[in-house]
Parts: structure tokens; C-alpha cells; sequence
């Protein structure tokens, strides 16, 4: 029962998920905002918490496996890009003054950023993991999981406690342009990664 630690954290977090994007969606419509966001973050750190121990605890266990591998990423990948086009949904965050066109323009083009990114790396972590490559989490990757994680609790605050701060709209701006550039440039180091030059030529092409 304890080998399951791992998988049982990664599928409770699967759960909490979607708790979490269910509560995002539901925003608009609850009168107490405040505490229904903060009651949503806390939530978020809770999921996020088992993603930071799920991956240890497997190692200290001796229970790593290409499930976990594959399984773990793509639960996160859920939760991130899941809550992006739930923010986009709804109209959040709002910026300065931007008509809601353009905030609209702003929310979709970084869910789709954040959404082609993720499914490329799940294919060439299929392709790896496929032909018995080890494609697992690396720096460039934990820092991008960071960032993204990081500018989803800056909404949440944002939304309920500074919606019009202007302090607030200035680093709400500066925390997305830092994450867009990591999720970008972590997408185009998993292609120069050294495990795909064992790939078949084939697959590299």
C-alpha cells in the first residue's frame, strides 16, 4: 500500500483540480468573493503541495515508474493550463483599463501560449518515454511549473483583495511577461534535451 503513496497523492491531486476549476468558474456568481477566493487558494497550495512531494517521496520509496512519469505532468498540466482558460472564461485578471476586447485577446492568447507548449512537450515525452527513454522533470521545467503556479496565486489575490490596485495591474502584467517567456524558452530547451539524441532518426526528424 505505501508503493501507491505516490500515485494516490498524483490522482488526489487530480481531484483537487477539479474542485479548484470548478470554483474559478463559479466566481462571477458568488456574492462573497474574498473569502471564496481565498478558500480557492488555499486549495491551489494544498494541489500544489502534493505535486512537490509526490515526486521525492516515489524516489525515497524506490517506486518510480514511466505511470508516474507520464501521469504526474499531465495532472499538472491539467491544473495550469485548465485554470488559464478558466480565467479567460471568466474575464480575469482585469488589467488597467483595457476594454474587454482586448482583455480577451490578452486571457486566450496566454491559455493558447500555455496550451501549445504543454502539448507539445507531452508528445515528445510520449515519443521519449515511448522508446524507453527516461523524459522526466528538469530544472527548466520546475521553474516554469514555479512561475505558472506563482502567477495563478497572484490572480487569485489580485481578484480578491486589489482588483483595482494599480500596483496590483503593473505586477500582475510583469509576473505573466516573466512566466510566457519561461514557459517558452523550457518548451524549446525539451527539444535540445541530450535523452533525444538517442532517439531513432526517425523520431528526431
Amino acid at each position: 500500500m505505501v508503493e501507491l503513496l505516490p500515485n494516490i497523492l498524483t490522482f488526489s491531486r487530480l481531484g483537487l483540480t477539479a474542485i479548484f476549476l470548478t470554483m474559478v468558474l463559479r466566481v462571477p456568481y458568488v456574492e462573497n468573493k474574498a473569502l471564496f477566493l481565498d478558500t480557492a487558494f488555499v486549495l491551489f497550495v494544498i494541489a500544489g503541495i502534493t505535486d512537490l512531494i509526490d515526486g521525492p517521496i516515489a524516489r525515497k520509496l524506490n517506486v518510480a515508474s514511466k505511470f508516474g512519469r507520464m501521469s504526474d505532468p499531465l495532472v499538472d498540466k491539467t491544473l495550469i493550463c485548465g485554470t488559464f482558460i478558466c480565467f479567460a472564461i471568466i474575464g480575469q485578471p482585469k488589467l488597467f483599463d483595457l476594454p474587454d476586447n482586448a482583455l480577451r485577446m490578452v486571457h486566450w492568447s496566454i491559455a493558447g501560449i500555455l496550451v501549445l507548449r504543454e502539448a507539445y512537450v507531452t508528445v515528445l515525452r510520449h515519443l521519449c518515454e515511448s522508446h524507453g527513454i527516461n523524459f522526466g522533470a528538469v530544472a527548466s521545467g520546475k521553474i516554469k511549473m514555479f512561475l505558472q503556479s506563482f502567477a495563478i496565486g497572484t490572480v487569485l489575490i489580485k481578484m480578491a483583495h486589489v482588483q483595482t490596485a494599480y500596483w496590483g495591474h503593473w505586477f500582475t502584467t510583469v509576473t505573466f511577461v516573466i512566466m510566457l517567456v519561461v514557459t517558452i524558452v523550457s518548451g524549446l530547451t525539451a527539444t535540445r534535451r541530450r535523452k533525444l539524441k538517442k532517439l531513432p532518426e526517425e523520431i528526431r526528424a
